[in-house]
C-alpha cells in the first residue's frame, strides 16, 4: 500500500524519450549507497536494461530493504551543465504542474535506465522518504550480457541492515543506536517497544543476508501505484 499521497507540489512533466529502443540481452550492474552511513549500507544489483526508472526504483527498495510507503525521486545532473538543468525523474503528480516552481521533471514509467546511465551519467541520486530524506547514490558499474540461467533482476553483494522505517533519517538512526545500547536513556524503553524487540541484542545493525532479498514484479507494483494515485 502506498502510505502517502503527495508531499508537496511537484512538477511532472510528459517526457519524450531520449534515447531508442534498448537491448534487452543487456544486464546494468548498480551499487547503491546509502549517503553518510556509518558504516556504508550499500548494495549491488543487476537489473535489464531495458529498465524503466520507476522498476530500478522497486529493485533498490527491495535490494536495500525499503517498505515502499514513501515518495521517491531520482536526481540526475547530466556533465558540463549548470545546476538549473538538473532532471528530476519521479512519479507523476496528480495535481497537476506547478506553475510557480517549475522543474525540468520526466515520469519515471516512461524513462528508460538505458538512455541515461553510459550515456550521459556515470551516477544520480535517489531520495526515498521526503520526510526523512534517505538519500542514496546510484553508481552504474557496468554493462553485462544477460545470462538466460539466471533470474533477473538479482543482488549479488552488500553490507549492513537497512535502517527502521520513519526513525528520523541517517541522524535519527545514529541516535536510535545509541539510545538502544543505554538502559539509563529516558527512551530506553519506549525505543525497544517501538522497535517491537525485548532486548537490544535482537537488532543488529551489521546483520545482511543475501537469500532475505525478494524482489517484487515491477509491472504489478507498478498498477498499484497507478491505481492508487488514480493516474
Amino acid at each position: 500500500m502506498i502510505k502517502e499521497k503527495v508531499l508537496s507540489k511537484e512538477d511532472s512533466k510528459k517526457s519524450k524519450s531520449i534515447g531508442k529502443l534498448v537491448n534487452s540481452d543487456k544486464i546494468f550492474q548498480f551499487k547503491i549507497t546509502l549517503d553518510e552511513s556509518r558504516p556504508k549500507i550499500w548494495r549491488r544489483i543487476m537489473v535489464p536494461a531495458d529498465y524503466s526508472f520507476f522498476a530500478l526504483h522497486c529493485a533498490i527498495q527491495n535490494a536495500m530493504g525499503w517498505t515502499d510507503s514513501h515518495l521517491h525521486a531520482f536526481y540526475i545532473q547530466p556533465a558540463n551543465r549548470p545546476t538549473s538543468d538538473m532532471i528530476t525523474i519521479e512519479f507523476p503528480n496528480p495535481e497537476g504542474d506547478d506553475l510557480f516552481f517549475p522543474r525540468n521533471t520526466c515520469d519515471e514509467r516512461k524513462e528508460k535506465i538505458a538512455d541515461y546511465f553510459g550515456k550521459i551519467v556515470k551516477q544520480c541520486g535517489y531520495c526515498y522518504d521526503f520526510g526523512d530524506n534517505w538519500d542514496h547514490t546510484v553508481l552504474f558499474e557496468r554493462e553485462l550480457e544477460r545470462d538466460y540461467k539466471a533470474t533477473y533482476p538479482k543482488c549479488v553483494a552488500g553490507e549492513n541492515a537497512c535502517p527502521p522505517e520513519d526513525c528520523g533519517s541517517i541522524w535519527g538512526y545514529s541516535d536510535l543506536q545509541k539510545i538502544i545500547k543505554d538502559p539509563k536513556h529516558k527512551e530506553h524503553k519506549d525505543m525497544l517497544k517501538w522497535l517491537g524487540i525485548n532486548d537490544p541484542s535482537e537488532f543488529n545493525p551489521n546483520e545482511f543476508n543475501l537469500t532475505d532479498i525478494d524482489f517484487e514484479d515491477p509491472k504489478k507494483r507498478l498498477k498499484e501505484w497507478n491505481d492508487g494515485f488514480r493516474v
